[in-house]
């Protein structure tokens, strides 16, 4: 009888120690990872959970909102381990995760995780790549997931065909190739796609093409002026007629499809619907956020300040910009007889006495800019800024800037840089790589980006 009662009293206190309890936790890891939860044995002082040993589950640490899910039972190591190893869950990481420490934060009542594994053990089945037309800015990405660049080798045969070789494994693995449209667009562009069949027939699991800049997207419709003689004879130069212009950006879409592409990222597309000219997913970010914070932090007179676009078809653009700082808006009508070449400008707004801040998508000759810079000096207005997502400046760009009367021309570094700011002064650049280095990592946790819409994930 006594025997019954001892055992009827072993399992009632076993039976009381296994109540679970689900606290949170805050986690000094910059940047979140993906939640992986294993399953380790671990012995606690008195200072800790509890005076026994006890069997812990333990969630990988993230640095927003994360969970540490304790469930107190009764030590088992060698089952626990078992345990794991039937589950499927890799023994070695279970020990390593039960080496994290766990302390209480007095402030707050939280436990607060600890974890000494590097971050790139903590976000599994990632690799990122970089083309060869802006290495920097991939660099500063995976710095900021606080995981390594992929080894990858490209190069060009005698023929000036390109070759590319992944250096490491990528079956099963989330891979993300930054290229951006910038430099020698159609061999960036060739490179692109041959890294995106390579990552595919290799074996990953999905491939996504980081594209700062997206090339050809300035070709998005049908809209060109027919033949300069035909137009003549016509007897008027507004004539036109249905012009056999490609639409190259279509023609992209379907090569970066073809070749494997599973997402795009992307930046300020010139034209929102050539997201419609993909069958898979685009996620085109917003250098907005940015833009707004660079202007409360480096224009002294913003409130006093009018947002001007230098096309209607940046209308919606300034509007935005104009309403989330409060101030007013003006557009610059302009007509084109070529590329490239302005024709006139009429400016629709008041700018007299207030400081004038251009923006616009991309500048490629600056020939736009520049004159609107002027229009708008002309029109009263204090100082001229001008802030673009892309710039290009080829040709004569850097030259006429130079001669222009702008404070400062912003630009972000979807494109290289370096060498424009050595040879114009008035050329800063924003850096977006945290937007592009949070987009990857939500698309890789399967988390929203809709928050890199209006926010900079500083």
């Amino acid at each position: 009888m006594s025997s019954k009662k001892g055992g009827k009293a072993s399992k009632k206190a076993r039976h009381s120690n296994t109540d679970d309890c689900v606290m949170p936790v805050r986690s000094a890891h910059p940047i979140p990872a993906r939640t992986t939860s294993t399953t380790a044995s671990c012995s606690t002082s008195s200072s800790n959970l509890d005076k026994s040993e006890t069997s812990s589950v333990i969630s990988h640490p993230s640095s927003c909102a994360s969970n540490l899910v304790c469930r107190s039972t009764q030590s088992q190591p060698d089952h626990s381990i078992a345990s794991s190893a039937k589950s499927g869950i890799n023994t070695e990481t279970t020990a390593v995760a039960a080496a994290a420490t766990i302390r209480t934060d007095s402030s707050t009542d939280e436990l607060v995780s600890t974890d000494p594994r590097p971050l790139q053990s903590r976000m599994p089945n990632i690799k990122v790549f970089s083309g060869s037309s802006h290495p920097d800015l991939a660099s500063r990405i995976v710095d900021r997931l606080g995981i390594d660049l992929g080894k990858v080798v490209t190069k060009k045969f005698s023929n000036l065909e390109t070759c590319v070789e992944i250096g490491e494994s990528v079956r099963g693995e989330d891979v993300y190739i930054v290229q951006s449209g910038s430099g020698e667009i159609n061999d960036n562009l060739m490179e692109l796609l041959i890294m995106i069949n390579a990552c595919k027939i290799a074996s990953a699991s999905r491939v996504t093409a980081v594209i700062p800049c997206f090339p050809y997207a300035r070709q998005d419709k049908k809209d060109k002026t027919g033949d300069d003689k035909l137009a003549a004879l016509m007897k008027t130069n507004e004539w036109k007629f249905r012009s056999r212009a490609p639409i190259s950006a279509k023609l992209v879409a379907n090569m970066l499809s073809v070749a494997g592409a599973d997402h795009i990222i992307t930046m300020d597309l010139h034209a929102s619907q050539i997201q419609g000219f993909f069958d898979i997913p685009v996620d085109n970010l917003y250098a907005e956020p940015a833009v707004l914070k660079w202007i409360r932090e480096n224009i002294a007179e913003w409130r006093n300040s009018i947002i001007v676009s230098p096309d209607a078809g940046g209308a919606k653009r300034v509007t935005s910009i104009a309403d989330r700082l409060n101030v007013e808006f003006a557009l610059i009508h302009k007509e084109r007889k070529k590329a490239n070449e302005v024709a006139s400008m009429v400016l629709v707004g008041d700018v007299k006495d207030r400081v004038a801040i251009l923006v616009d998508d991309m500048a490629d000759t600056c020939g736009t800019i520049c004159h609107a810079a002027d229009k708008l000096v002309e029109a009263g207005a204090t100082k001229v800024y001008a802030i673009l997502t892309h710039g290009i400046f080829s040709g004569p760009a850097i030259s006429r800037i130079n001669d222009a009367c702008f404070e400062a021309v912003v630009v972000t570094n979807t494109i290289p840089q370096d060498g424009h700011m050595k040879d114009c002064p008035k050329i800063q650049c924003i850096d977006v790589s945290m937007m592009f280095a949070e987009a990857v990592r939500r698309t890789h946790n399967g988390e929203s980006v809709s928050y890199l819409f209006s926010n900079v994930p500083y």
